[in-house]
């Protein structure tokens, strides 16, 4: 299994719009960017996502999983973009702030502190463990 965090802006879509989709999940579409892009065609059925609220709140909140592999975005004609479907798994007991995890020794070569415009990026096994346990839930 690998890991990925998701950024969404909640004004646009939160995670409590994520949670009503149920397990029918949703596309993670509109992602214009080529590196977000290649990552969901790496993206594998049962792999699991950080929900990252961005903006204001700069947070983790939840963790989904990868319900659909990649596949061309509904969103626009142009086929060179792709999304993958998520579902919500679970919500965060203590959202993980950004500056949490800019503070967070074991964090500090994490792809959402050197580079935190990135909207869809891998997550390393030791820091999904990490922050799951900052934000106190279980990092299956």
């Amino acid at each position: 299994m690998a890991y990925w965090l998701f950024k969404s802006e909640p004004s646009t879509w939160s995670w409590q719009d994520q949670v009503k989709k149920g397990e029918v999940g949703e596309e993670w579409d509109g992602v214009r960017n080529y590196q977000a892009r290649n990552f969901m065609r790496e993206m594998k059925l049962g792999d699991r996502g950080f929900f990252y609220h961005s903006q204001k709140e700069k947070a983790v909140v939840g963790i989904v999983e990868v319900c659909a592999e990649s596949h061309p975005d509904s969103t626009t004609e142009d086929l060179r973009w792709e999304c993958v479907d998520i579902k919500a798994v679970r919500g965060f007991e203590n959202p993980v702030t950004l500056d949490q995890i800019k503070a967070d020794p074991r964090l500090a070569d994490m792809v959402l502190v050197k580079n935190s415009r990135l909207s869809v990026q891998p997550v390393q096994p030791d820091e999904w463990e990490a922050i799951c346990a900052l934000g106190g839930t279980i990092a299956d």
